[in-house]
């Protein structure tokens, strides 16, 4: 699979944002628009994901959970992710980034408290989920660039949907 050299990325991602502050002057909207943004990638690289990574079909969300932390971060960001911290019905859980590229050589200033560089993240896995039947709602729980010692997402399962096919068999 070809790559893009990871500063490349990571410094392309931190000049969109930048963009975003200037252009809509509300953190909150720019929190929007890069929950969209990764919301459109990930109903893209879901293609991806499933045509190249070979994994077999999750089971239930903690499989599917599992799969995005262990293969997609590492198959798309060169990143390794692990799940914790399950809830008693396994319909929520925290997706913990050590290493997180997308926050190298960035620094929030004052006035942006309360952007959420990571956005895009909970966008890009919402996106992937929604087009194989799963709702989720994923948010930012902490952030390295808040003084955290990782980036960790908290995914919460909405709904999973049976796969329906549009057509009968003539059987």
């Amino acid at each position: 699979m070809e790559t893009i050299n990871s500063e490349i990325f990571t410094l392309t991602y931190g000049s969109i944002v930048r963009q975003l502050i200037t252009d809509l002057e509300d953190i909150e909207e720019v929190n929007k628009q890069l929950d969209m943004m990764g919301y459109n990638i990930g109903i893209r690289l879901i293609d991806e994901f499933l045509a190249k990574s070979k994994t077999t079909k999750c089971v239930d969300f903690r499989d599917t959970a599992d799969k995005v932390a262990r293969v997609g971060f590492r198959m798309f960001l060169s990143a390794s992710a692990a799940v914790s911290n399950w809830n008693a019905d396994n319909t929520a859980c925290h997706v913990v980034l050590e290493d997180n590229p997308l926050v190298d050589f960035v620094e929030l200033p004052e006035d942006c408290s309360n952007l959420k560089y990571c956005n895009v993240l909970c966008g890009v896995i919402r996106g992937a989920l929604e087009m194989v039947n799963i709702r989720v709602e994923c948010t930012v729980a902490k952030d390295t660039l808040r003084g955290d010692d990782a980036t960790e997402l908290h995914l919460k399962l909405l709904s999973q949907e049976a796969e329906s096919y549009p057509f009968k068999d003539d059987d």
